[in-house]
């Protein structure tokens, strides 16, 4: 991975090029090439994928009813073990699923900080005006912001993690609508995707940045996301304020 960062720092990627000057796809079919050449920057930079599920109208191509995450998700129960780097495997999966997400799984070589949209964007202006080196950034859908950073690791003492509420496995999203860690066992959505609701998932920064440390990260985040909890707990008792007249 080292290696590939490496060749990336002081000039500007292909990838990155046609990041700045593509048209805003319309939510529809991103390029077939240039999917794959996203797909491909991904495994280039070290992180694992394996195909997902893809929105059919407003519904998951899984087909299952009341799917809880539709197109969301990876199309096998094996998504662990299955997640690749290798590119002959990723160009069979992109070329035979050309409507199919991907998904990237967690804990190996990455991590990725989950907050919400509007945190993030405030988040990621601070760090960059801090110098900070970011990595990695993804938007998710119109709620959810990815930061992609180095993985912490498997300690030789199992006691050395952190018994933390950010951790974050796929059927427990939803008991985290803060900041959300997903490390060992996680996976994320990765760019480009579609989502139902003509909603989809795109780089902010690409893959080509390296990871940092979610350490030099974290602080920010998190008071970021404080703020946005403290602004709609206000918003809250705002409305309730209004509201409880009304009611009487």
């Amino acid at each position: 991975m080292g290696a590939d960062f490496g060749r990336y720092r002081g000039s500007e990627s292909k990838f990155s090029q046609w990041l700045r000057r593509r048209p805003k796809p319309q939510q529809s079919e991103v390029d077939d090439t240039a999917r794959e050449a996203l797909l491909l920057a991904v495994a280039e930079a070290g992180m694992p994928i394996a195909p997902a599920a893809h929105p059919v109208g407003y519904r998951c191509s899984c087909e299952r009813i009341g799917c809880p995450t539709p197109a969301r998700h990876p199309i096998s129960f094996a998504w662990q073990t299955q997640s690749t780097t290798d590119r002959a495997q990723i160009e069979r999966w992109a070329r035979s699923h050309p409507q199919a997400n991907f998904i990237t799984a967690t804990g190996m070589i990455h991590d990725v900080l989950d907050v919400p949209l509007s945190a993030g964007s405030q988040a990621l202006e601070r760090l960059l005006a801090a110098g900070i080196d970011v990595g990695p950034v993804a938007r998710s859908g119109d709620d959810r912001m990815l930061f992609f950073t180095a993985t912490r690791g498997t300690p030789e003492d199992e006691d050395e993690w952190w018994p933390c509420e950010l951790d974050c496995h796929p059927e427990t999203m939803d008991e985290h609508p803060g900041l959300r860690w997903h490390c060992r066992g996680s996976y994320v959505l990765l760019p480009p995707a579609r989502l139902p609701g003509e909603l989809d998932v795109q780089w902010v920064r690409g893959p080509e940045n390296p990871l940092p440390d979610p350490l030099t990260l974290l602080e920010t985040l998190t008071d970021s996301c404080a703020q946005y909890a403290d602004a709609a707990d206000q918003s809250d008792l705002d409305h309730d304020a209004v509201a409880w007249p009304l009611s009487r």
